[in-house]
């Protein structure tokens, strides 16, 4: 592999920001050189003026593959991720079959080991009728944990008998992260009967936040909370969206004894019920996007603590599986190419540093998951980078979406930086708007 230089970058790394050069050589980071020092290399990329961030770990995507590649799949969102600065995701395991089997888990990385351009790693699911086996798990260094379906979302995987959830916190290995989707089933269920009667058989999606609504969340969430405490299962909640919510976490940052932890999603820090009105249900999606209240406490979530990580929940569905209302229309949307730039937004407004974004979205991740060698640049470490303009102006155009459904709630909105290239293993994946194809991810591994 032909040795890179990337010389006179402004990076952005472990709390701190300094001028540097950083050598890439086999995959790996091999010095980093402070100004003026510099050294030989088959290819040299000057990076004045840019910021040279580690690759973003995404913990919570939606690909698709196998079984629903209409939508989505594999190569296609990985496209997709490597354009954003994305260089390394978690699969979830609602696909066509469900990963619910270890046959379904071991075909899923034979998939992406032919197809995805950035590293990769897939939950195991648990359902009503798995969690005997979850112990036999323990093993497994190639996963992040076990996704848990606490509501119905998109793939028939809901864990809602009281002695299946018992035994899902105790089977899981006590080093394995359970990440659960937290919503009551009934307390939806009800709430979408009320509106029936209100608005008809599919009410509008200005509607959604009602159906799925504060105290849908909070219950499913305290429950989850509870039965990490009684069992000592190590418990990461997904995509909070809810102020009351928060109050179930504590504010302190995250450290290796942390065992419950916190995930937001783009979507609900970026969006608001308001925005229903003009992007109907191309910001539909479970939980659902609250009110600016909740938003605003989302984000200052970020801050103090009670937020680990940001992840996109990436869901890809085709425009015509969004048509309808609160009922009928898909829930999920792509976002993975969007992520680092919409988060880099928030710095703008002062809501996040530049150095608080690169901890949530590739040092924290690396850390609650126990990643080996990613997340951070450090000599040694796999060479998973990502330069950034940070002075380029430019609006979403439809031509510039690259998840395979074609559409994004983010097209039309305009950010102020903008991806120049991405790494992957040392390997250039990206450069100024064109993705090279060249499959190149890696199995993440877990210690």
């Amino acid at each position: 592999m032909p040795s890179t230089l990337i010389q006179h970058a402004t990076i952005i790394n472990e709390g701190k920001r300094f001028l540097a050069s950083v050598l890439v050589s086999d995959g790996k980071i091999a010095r980093i050189l402070p100004e003026p020092e510099t050294c030989n290399a088959d290819e040299i990329i000057d990076a004045s003026g840019l910021y040279l961030l580690p690759g973003v770990i995404d913990d919570h995507v939606h690909f698709r593959e196998p079984g629903l590649t209409h939508k989505a799949d594999i190569f296609s969102e990985s496209r997709a991720a490597a354009a954003g600065g994305v260089t390394s995701y978690f699969d979830m395991p609602n696909t066509k079959p469900l990963t619910t089997t270890i046959e379904a888990l071991d075909a899923k990385f034979e998939i992406a080991a032919q197809k995805s351009l950035v590293n990769y790693s897939f939950f195991f699911g648990a359902t009503n009728n798995n969690a005997s086996m979850l112990s036999s798990l323990k093993d497994r260094k190639d996963i992040p944990g076990i996704k848990l379906f606490m509501g119905s979302s998109t793939g028939n995987m809901l864990v809602d008998q009281k002695d299946a959830l018992i035994q899902v916190f105790q089977n899981t290995p006590k080093d394995m992260v359970i990440m659960a989707h937290c919503e009551d089933s009934q307390a939806i269920s009800k709430n979408a009967e009320r509106l029936k009667k209100l608005y008809g058989d599919d009410p509008e999606v200005i509607h959604h936040p009602e159906i799925r609504d504060v105290e849908a969340c909070y219950k499913s969430t305290s429950l989850a909370i509870q039965m990490a405490k009684e069992t000592g299962a190590r418990l990461h909640v997904a995509h909070l969206t809810t102020a009351k919510e928060l109050d179930l976490f504590q504010a302190v940052p995250y450290h290796k004894g942390k065992k419950i932890t916190a995930e937001a999603c783009i979507a609900h820090l970026y969006f608001t019920d308001e925005d229903y009105k003009e992007l109907g249900t191309r910001i539909k999606c479970n939980p659902s996007v609250k009110t600016s209240k909740d938003r605003d406490a989302l984000r200052q979530g970020l801050t103090d603590g009670r937020i680990d990580v940001i992840g996109t929940d990436h869901a890809p569905h085709l425009l015509y599986e969004k048509q309808g209302g609160c009922l009928k229309a898909a829930s999920g949307m792509p976002m993975v190419q969007f992520s680092l730039v919409a988060m880099l937004e928030l710095t703008l407004k002062g809501i996040l540093t530049l150095e608080q974004t690169v901890n949530l979205m590739c040092h924290r991740p690396a850390e609650l998951f126990s990643i080996h060698n990613r997340g951070y640049i450090r000599e040694g470490y796999q060479a998973d980078l990502v330069l950034v303009n940070p002075s380029k102006e430019w609006t979403v155009k439809n031509s510039d979406i690259l998840s395979k459904c074609g559409w994004s709630p983010m097209e039309g909105q305009t950010f102020h930086h903008q991806i120049e290239y991405t790494f992957c293993n040392g390997n250039k994946i990206y450069q100024k708007g064109t993705v090279i194809d060249s499959t190149v991810g890696l199995p993440l591994e877990f210690r």
